[in-house]
């Protein structure tokens, strides 16, 4: 741990952007946007645009593909930094128990969520938080032991994905459908599948994510000069990004985010090394900090928090509420029910933004 006592006071202003740039996203999907977005452009130009912000239907990328990994990441590079003064301190036990908390915490939520999606009491574990609450166990686990150890740790856990899916079926293991690894452990755990070919055990390979964040986080915190940190980023997200694709170019393993296959968890984890690898270049070492970055910033201080809300009161509430105002100024005076619906999306998304403004600027965050 002697590599932190130097660093215990540091803050990383790129991550805070990074993390509030990737749940301002998140919380316009709940506020309505991307949904609206599509209906509004549909046929126009800007269709393009619409098609990057919904998931691919399989085999493929879509820019809205890489959000949970670049979530799941983002954790990653926190952990370090966040977990670094109890460490220094010695605290182990007492770190290891906040872990244990927050992973709980974080799959009941998950489980919750899914109840609220249902509007009725169900079992089922697709959630982002649930993965996370994986993955970060994992990484956890792993923080203590040498960089190299880490990695060859996430190496060994997409090995693993390609062998249990191809194992289960050797003829085609990626084919979309129902029938493959992911689904056959979805139907033993909640005795059923989900219609968009979503699968549990994708914890298993973007644990990976969680873990490349850590060791970023762990060489940012390092004493290595600023240039070795950048060209460590820049080389291995590139290595990483290239090994994604040509894997994927070759019909090796095809790139599907549904059920994180090795070529996805490789391809979007080199593009949140690279993008991470921007944020610091241009914040934290440029010092391109304008005040509208803070536009980001704050809706990452309480990360957790706002996407809870966003997806239970937001959505059953807010939208509604928004939608009386919009409705009731836009429509009398000639707006088509399309763009009423996108300026409500919008309306909505202002709220859950000036929510995260306000308890920034009041210091009140609520942790997991």
């Amino acid at each position: 741990m002697s590599q932190f006592a130097e660093n215990v006071s540091k803050r990383l202003y790129s991550l805070d952007v990074f993390r509030g740039t990737i749940m301002l996203l998140l919380i316009a999907e709940a506020a309505g946007f991307h949904h609206n977005f599509s209906v509004v452009t549909k046929g126009t130009m800007f269709s393009s645009i619409a098609l990057q912000l919904h998931h691919h239907p399989w085999n493929g990328l879509h820019f809205w593909d890489l959000i949970q990994p670049f979530f799941m990441f983002i954790v990653g590079v926190a952990m370090p930094f966040s977990l670094r003064k109890r460490l220094v301190a010695g605290n182990n036990k007492m770190v290891t128990k906040h872990i244990l908390r927050r992973c709980l915490l974080l799959f009941i939520f998950g489980v919750l969520l899914h109840c609220v999606y249902n509007q009725a009491l169900v079992w089922e574990l697709w959630n982002v938080l649930v993965q996370l609450a994986f993955t970060i166990l994992i990484a956890y686990t792993l923080m203590r032991f040498p960089m190299k150890t880490q990695v060859l740790a996430s190496v060994g856990l997409l090995v693993m994905t390609e062998v249990l899916y191809r194992v289960y079926d050797p003829t085609s293991p990626y084919l979309q459908g129902h029938q493959n690894f992911g689904s056959f452990i979805d139907m033993l755990v909640m005795g059923k599948v989900d219609s968009g070919y979503w699968v549990f055990v994708n914890w298993i390979p973007t644990a990976a994510h969680t873990i490349w964040g850590v060791v970023c986080g762990q060489v940012l915190l390092s004493h290595k000069p600023t240039k070795e940190k950048l060209k460590v980023f820049l080389v291995y997200g590139t290595i990483v990004l290239i090994l994604g694709y040509t894997i994927d170019v070759l019909q090796i393993t095809p790139i599907i985010k549904r059920i994180a296959t090795t070529s996805f968890t490789l391809v979007s984890g080199g593009f949140a090394i690279l993008t991470l690898t921007f944020f610091y270049w241009s914040i934290d070492i440029k010092g391109y900090r304008t005040k509208w970055l803070r536009v980001f910033s704050v809706v990452g201080t309480n990360a957790i928090f706002i996407y809870l809300f966003s997806e239970t009161v937001g959505v059953q509430w807010f939208r509604d509420f928004g939608a009386i105002w919009t409705n009731g100024l836009l429509k009398p005076i000639g707006v088509p029910a399309d763009w009423a619906a996108l300026i409500n999306a919008l309306v909505v998304l202002f709220m859950f933004w000036y929510i995260t403004y306000f308890l920034d600027k009041h210091k009140i965050y609520f942790k997991v």
